[in-house]
Protein backbone atom coordinates (compact mmCIF):
# COMPACT_ATOMS: atom_id res chain seq x y z
CA UNK A 1 0.00 0.00 0.00
CA UNK A 2 1.01 3.28 0.57
CA UNK A 3 4.05 3.97 2.57
CA UNK A 4 3.71 7.41 4.43
CA UNK A 5 6.00 8.35 6.54
CA UNK A 6 6.33 11.78 8.86
CA UNK A 7 9.03 12.93 6.53
CA UNK A 8 6.90 12.59 3.73
CA UNK A 9 3.46 13.91 5.92
CA UNK A 10 5.48 16.62 6.62
CA UNK A 11 6.21 17.19 3.00
CA UNK A 12 2.51 17.06 2.14
CA UNK A 13 1.76 19.84 4.55
CA UNK A 14 4.12 21.90 3.71
CA UNK A 15 2.71 21.98 -0.36
CA UNK A 16 -0.86 22.31 1.24
CA UNK A 17 -0.25 24.93 3.31
CA UNK A 18 1.44 26.53 0.51
CA UNK A 19 -0.57 26.19 -2.09
CA UNK A 20 -4.07 26.02 0.04
CA UNK A 21 -3.79 28.75 2.37
CA UNK A 22 -3.80 29.48 6.34
CA UNK A 23 -7.16 30.37 5.95
CA UNK A 24 -8.82 27.19 4.08
CA UNK A 25 -6.65 25.06 5.29
CA UNK A 26 -8.29 23.65 8.46
CA UNK A 27 -11.44 23.50 6.72
CA UNK A 28 -10.00 21.03 4.19
CA UNK A 29 -8.29 18.86 6.42
CA UNK A 30 -11.39 18.27 8.26
CA UNK A 31 -12.73 17.59 4.99
CA UNK A 32 -9.90 15.00 4.21
CA UNK A 33 -10.05 13.25 7.32
CA UNK A 34 -14.05 12.68 7.02
CA UNK A 35 -13.68 11.73 3.97
CA UNK A 36 -10.72 9.13 5.12
CA UNK A 37 -13.05 8.09 7.76
CA UNK A 38 -15.69 7.17 5.55
CA UNK A 39 -13.91 5.33 3.23
CA UNK A 40 -11.60 3.65 6.24
CA UNK A 41 -15.23 2.47 7.45
CA UNK A 42 -16.49 1.49 3.47
CA UNK A 43 -13.55 -0.98 3.31
CA UNK A 44 -14.52 -2.12 6.87
CA UNK A 45 -17.64 -2.94 5.75
CA UNK A 46 -16.63 -4.51 2.28
CA UNK A 47 -14.34 -6.74 4.06
CA UNK A 48 -17.00 -8.08 6.70
CA UNK A 49 -19.05 -8.57 3.65
CA UNK A 50 -16.71 -10.89 2.30
CA UNK A 51 -16.14 -12.70 5.38
CA UNK A 52 -20.16 -13.38 6.16
CA UNK A 53 -20.05 -14.59 2.46
CA UNK A 54 -17.26 -17.07 3.31
CA UNK A 55 -18.92 -17.83 6.28
CA UNK A 56 -21.85 -18.66 4.67
CA UNK A 57 -20.27 -20.77 2.48
CA UNK A 58 -18.81 -22.49 4.74
CA UNK A 59 -22.25 -23.24 6.55
CA UNK A 60 -23.70 -24.42 3.42
CA UNK A 61 -21.44 -26.47 2.90
CA UNK A 62 -21.43 -27.91 6.42
CA UNK A 63 -25.02 -28.34 5.82
CA UNK A 64 -24.78 -29.85 2.80
CA UNK A 65 -22.23 -33.04 4.38
CA UNK A 66 -24.73 -32.90 7.87
CA UNK A 67 -27.50 -33.35 4.95
CA UNK A 68 -25.78 -35.98 3.13
CA UNK A 69 -24.59 -37.48 6.47
CA UNK A 70 -28.42 -38.31 7.39
CA UNK A 71 -29.34 -39.42 4.57
CA UNK A 72 -26.47 -41.90 4.69
CA UNK A 73 -27.81 -43.00 8.05
CA UNK A 74 -30.96 -43.19 7.20
CA UNK A 75 -30.93 -45.08 4.20
CA UNK A 76 -28.70 -47.91 6.45
CA UNK A 77 -31.39 -47.95 8.96
CA UNK A 78 -34.28 -48.51 6.58
CA UNK A 79 -31.72 -51.10 5.12
CA UNK A 80 -31.06 -52.60 8.16
CA UNK A 81 -34.79 -53.12 9.22
CA UNK A 82 -36.01 -54.17 5.90
CA UNK A 83 -33.32 -57.34 6.17
CA UNK A 84 -34.18 -57.69 10.33
CA UNK A 85 -37.83 -58.01 8.99
CA UNK A 86 -36.68 -60.09 6.29
CA UNK A 87 -35.16 -62.63 8.70
CA UNK A 88 -37.90 -62.05 11.43
CA UNK A 89 -40.22 -63.42 8.46
CA UNK A 90 -38.10 -66.04 7.77
CA UNK A 91 -37.59 -66.99 11.38
CA UNK A 92 -41.85 -67.00 12.23
CA UNK A 93 -42.55 -69.36 9.04
CA UNK A 94 -39.79 -71.64 9.96
CA UNK A 95 -41.09 -71.94 13.59
CA UNK A 96 -44.70 -72.26 12.44
CA UNK A 97 -43.67 -74.92 10.45
CA UNK A 98 -42.08 -77.13 13.07
CA UNK A 99 -44.72 -79.56 14.74
CA UNK A 100 -44.12 -78.93 18.48
CA UNK A 101 -43.09 -75.09 20.10
CA UNK A 102 -39.73 -74.15 21.09
CA UNK A 103 -39.46 -75.49 24.94
CA UNK A 104 -38.62 -72.49 27.18
CA UNK A 105 -37.32 -73.36 30.01
CA UNK A 106 -39.35 -73.56 33.93
CA UNK A 107 -39.63 -70.31 35.71
CA UNK A 108 -38.10 -70.94 39.05
CA UNK A 109 -39.35 -68.08 41.93
CA UNK A 110 -36.08 -66.67 43.36
CA UNK A 111 -35.65 -67.76 47.17
CA UNK A 112 -34.29 -64.00 48.54
CA UNK A 113 -37.37 -61.59 48.10
CA UNK A 114 -35.76 -58.96 46.16
CA UNK A 115 -37.69 -55.68 46.80
CA UNK A 116 -37.63 -56.18 50.52
CA UNK A 117 -34.88 -54.06 51.86
CA UNK A 118 -32.67 -56.87 54.25
CA UNK A 119 -30.36 -55.16 56.52
CA UNK A 120 -26.66 -55.98 57.71
CA UNK A 121 -27.69 -57.33 61.11
CA UNK A 122 -30.07 -60.74 61.41
CA UNK A 123 -33.23 -60.64 63.05
CA UNK A 124 -32.70 -63.12 65.34
CA UNK A 125 -29.63 -61.28 67.17
CA UNK A 126 -31.92 -57.73 66.76
CA UNK A 127 -34.70 -59.97 68.30
CA UNK A 128 -32.35 -61.04 71.28
CA UNK A 129 -31.43 -57.86 71.95
CA UNK A 130 -34.76 -56.15 72.06
CA UNK A 131 -34.37 -53.63 69.10
CA UNK A 132 -37.72 -52.80 67.34
CA UNK A 133 -37.40 -53.88 64.08
CA UNK A 134 -41.13 -52.82 62.91
CA UNK A 135 -42.08 -49.07 63.47
CA UNK A 136 -45.42 -48.22 65.02
CA UNK A 137 -48.07 -45.45 63.65
CA UNK A 138 -48.49 -42.40 66.04
CA UNK A 139 -52.15 -44.12 66.58
CA UNK A 140 -50.92 -47.86 66.96
CA UNK A 141 -48.91 -46.69 69.67
CA UNK A 142 -51.32 -44.39 71.73
CA UNK A 143 -53.64 -47.37 71.37
CA UNK A 144 -50.49 -49.96 73.17
CA UNK A 145 -49.59 -48.06 75.92
CA UNK A 146 -53.30 -46.60 76.26
CA UNK A 147 -54.19 -47.12 80.19
CA UNK A 148 -56.78 -50.04 80.48
CA UNK A 149 -60.12 -49.00 81.80
CA UNK A 150 -61.34 -50.92 84.94
CA UNK A 151 -65.01 -51.88 84.97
Amino acid sequence: MIDLGIAKMALIGVVALVFIGPEKLPRVARTVGTLLGKAQRYVADVKAEVNRSMDLDELRKMKDTVESAARDVENSVSTAASDFEKQWQDATTHSTALSEPPAFPEYKHPKKKWRLKQGAVPHWYKARQGVRTRALSGAARVAKYRPQKFN
